[in-house]
């Protein structure tokens, strides 16, 4: 029996960076590196239809009882392109309090005053970086923690529900579900395992959009730019400014969505900002939308039909109103997580997860903590025994009759 320890550090060490800039699916060549090499070792477990598609998507059944629903679990191979995952020197430290001097050598060190969840985990063994690349707990932790979970099944003699596995590329970038074959897949609801920390469930996440504003100016030589010169920067600023600064990421929380300037690149000609958009409420949602619309409208009424281009494109939607309808699957994982000793807690993702896309297609599918914490930097870390405990989750949902 392979640990889920020794199943994630192994898994970690793979680079599988996703890029929102390639066209290819999977984004990039190395997830199917990763999902090749666990193919194999799922071949090796017994999994005797585990195979990777084309796309790079991973699929494999333990059989089951054909009395119990058929359940998937997924997770994704990918990691955040936000830092970077190639070369990662994971470690395990004994956590007795205190700061974690993740890299003596740069000075890195993860403080406790500062990372206060820390605490939540004296006298457990922490798997860190070395602060130079982030973990890949999102979500090869979960990809460990379903095949540990697998692998029990497959060796002991419990009586448990046919189990569909998925590992899915690019859920980074938000194209995890593009490709995913649901009727393929043959599960009556599913399971993201790609969630934080012990205990917590999610099955609310938020509408999401993504919003261009492209702004169009005249250069003139600035030495004779009196009345003709027309800066699209300064017209881009005025714009943001019509956008109010309570709905900015860092001044929200909780249900609170928000718009968020990602980016921007310009010069006197043109200038591009983009921006995502998030909240839970749809009616919310709508209106920020409309927000971003509207101060276009007054931008090109101000400076002239065209000054500026605004387009508005949904991402994903809240998954609640899919899950709604079959509640019984979030009182099964609660139930499962009371079972193994965690004190349940629903909390509203602030993000999205493959899950709500698959829900949309017709696979209920809540997302699963995983004992992750500090995702997509350099703090990274989560417990050896919650991951464990996470793998004891997993086993409890497929054998609960």
């Amino acid at each position: 029996m392979t640990s889920v320890l020794d199943r994630f550090l192994r898994y970690v060490s793979y680079h599988t960076t996703s890029d929102e800039n390639s066209e290819t699916c999977p984004s990039t060549p190395n997830q199917k590196v990763l999902g090749a090499a666990l193919v194999e070792e799922m071949l090796a477990m017994g999994i005797q239809d585990a195979h990777m598609d084309e796309h790079g998507y991973v699929y494999g059944t333990v059989p089951g009882d054909p009395k119990l629903p058929t359940i998937g679990l997924i997770a994704h191979m990918d990691t955040s392109p936000d830092m970077s995952g190639e070369n990662v020197k994971a470690k395990v430290v004994e956590y007795n309090g205190g700061d974690i001097v993740l890299n003596p050598q740069l000075g890195i060190t993860m403080l406790a005053a500062e990372f206060e969840s820390l605490k939540n985990h004296i006298g457990k063994r922490l798997i860190v970086t070395d602060g130079t690349t982030l973990l890949g707990a999102d979500n090869k932790a979960g990809v460990a923690e379903i095949l540990t979970a697998a692998e029990i099944l497959l060796t002991t003699k419990m009586n448990h529900a046919t189990l569909k596995i998925g590992f899915t590329p690019d859920e980074e970038i938000g194209r995890g579900a593009d490709l995913f074959d649901v009727k393929g897949f043959g599960a009556d609801y599913a399971y993201t395992v790609d969630g934080g920390a012990v205990g917590e469930m999610e099955y609310e996440n938020f509408n999401a959009a993504g919003a261009k504003a492209v702004f169009h100016g005249r250069n003139i030589h600035p030495g004779s730019a009196k009345n003709k010169m027309v800066n699209s920067q300064q017209i881009a600023m005025e714009f943001h400014s019509l956008l109010p600064a309570q709905q900015r990421p860092e001044h929200t929380e909780h249900y609170e969505g928000f718009i968020h300037l990602t980016d921007m690149a310009g010069e006197v000609e043109q200038t591009t900002l983009r921006y995502i958009i998030r909240d839970h409420d749809m009616e919310k949602f709508l209106q920020k939308k409309a927000l971003l619309e509207s101060a276009g409208d007054f931008i090109n009424k101000k400076y002239g039909a065209g000054t500026v281009e605004v387009t508005v494109s949904d991402s994903y939607y809240n998954m609640r109103e899919k899950i709604e309808p079959c509640m019984y699957i979030v009182e099964r994982a609660v139930k499962a997580m009371e079972s193994v000793g965690m004190t349940a807690k629903t909390v509203p993702i602030r993000g999205g997860t493959d899950g709500a896309r698959l829900s949309y297609m017709g696979l209920p599918c809540p997302n699963l903590c995983t004992g992750g914490e500090n995702y997509h930097g350099r703090y990274e870390y989560i417990p050896v025994e919650d991951m464990e405990q996470c793998v004891k989750l997993l086993v409890e949902i497929l054998t609960t009759l």
